[in-house]
């Protein structure tokens, strides 16, 4: 799926190295920021051990917990059967308006028909701006319709938070949808175009091959918080936000998804209410810092090792990977390791140009991973 914060790259280029080497002899490995899932998944089908992770946003635990939270391969093909079944048998009975062309006129005839979709929350928040009416209505009625029972309905929930991922209307994230104009209607219409069915048909049958080599488990929690169950056999994952923009504002749709509601929406973003959006104090300019120092203060008095990544230059949030550094040697011997990486800028724009205004959607800069092993 698309994630700003994706590790999969690192994962080949030393990143996976490392956490295995250090995992040799652990006991645990808990990752505190879960985000896409791709850290926690490695090293529970790669290491013996159980893995613990945690994030503020739903769909991230279910995305992670679904290929660590079992020890064996589901049958895809059989869950697909029984459940796109149920959902085309739902779907049948939906009348969607379908006008000719993709036009400012019939886009706003999609949108207020999704509007009045009362029993679709992903259709009535979302249709006619991320997805096509189509697109919501079969991502509502394949959510309503989720096999009943774990693991095979986390497996399902998080195929189609992969599938509305690859299939979203938007510049890498779900921050604002493309809108029907000259220059992005193109884009719009290849975006409607996407087949949910096939994507979540193709994610389930990924994700339900994938399993740990010992059950572990995810939850929805603080970061500072799940450290306090560290012992001094774990080793830790540390990867914070590096955005001073919460990241619930950019998986919103997720995050929606996730739970199968939305409450009301607003703005071109259609965002739900602030108070429905996790907010973390790692993206809160004032508070990132603090919020760091006592993260690692609390590792170190478990007596931990963590294994911490982010990037070198300062970002959005006042972080940097130099200053993080620095505060760490003071409770830790740290050893440092710099990769190259593409890093998204959370949207681009198309004025980037020889005056350097504006930003492209992704830039490649040097993520610092840091080896952190408790004083003797």
């Amino acid at each position: 799926m698309k994630y700003m914060g994706s590790k999969r790259w690192m994962l080949q280029n030393g990143l996976g190295q490392i956490l295995r080497a250090e995992c040799s002899n652990a006991s645990g490995f808990v990752d505190l920021f879960a985000g896409s899932g791709a850290v926690a998944s490695y090293i529970a089908q790669n290491c013996f051990l159980p893995v613990l992770a945690s994030d503020l946003q739903g769909f991230s635990i279910v995305l992670t917990k679904a290929v660590i939270g079992r020890e064996s391969a589901l049958d895809a093909d059989r869950i697909w059967g029984l459940w796109s079944k149920r959902a085309r048998a739902t779907r049948s009975k939906i009348r969607i308006p379908e006008p000719d062309k993709l036009t400012h006129a019939n886009v706003r005839v999609y949108r207020k028909w999704s509007r009045t979709q009362n029993d679709y929350p992903i259709t009535q928040a979302y249709g006619g701006h991320y997805f096509s009416p189509m697109q919501a209505i079969w991502i509502d009625v394949l959510r309503q319709t989720l096999p009943e029972h774990d693991p095979s309905r986390t497996v399902a929930l998080a195929a189609l938070i992969c599938a509305a991922s690859q299939c979203a209307a938007s510049p890498g994230h779900t921050a604002q949808p493309f809108q029907p104009t000259r220059t992005a209607k193109r884009h719009l219409k290849e975006a409607w175009d996407k087949d949910i069915l096939a994507h979540t048909h193709n994610a389930l049958s990924l994700m339900a091959s994938q399993f740990a080599l010992k059950q572990g488990d995810a939850f929805v929690a603080d970061a500072n918080e799940t450290a306090r169950v560290l012992t001094p056999r774990d080793v830790a994952f540390i990867d914070p936000p590096y955005s001073g923009v919460h990241y619930s504002r950019f998986y919103h749709v997720l995050e929606t998804i996730a739970k199968g509601e939305s409450g009301a929406v607003s703005g071109v973003g259609r965002y739900p209410p602030r108070t429905l959006r996790p907010q973390s104090r790692y993206s809160v300019k004032t508070h990132s810092l603090a919020a760091l120092e006592e993260l690692l203060r609390r590792v170190a008095e478990k007596g931990a090792t963590a294994i911490l990544t982010f990037p070198s230059h300062k970002c959005s949030n006042g972080l940097s990977g130099s200053l993080i550094r620095q505060k760490a040697s003071e409770l830790f011997r740290v050893k440092a390791k710099r990769v190259e990486r593409k890093f998204s800028t959370l949207g681009g724009n198309n004025k980037t140009g020889d005056n350097d205004k504006g930003r492209k959607a992704r830039h490649t800069a040097k993520e610092l991973i840091l080896i952190l092993k408790p004083r003797a």
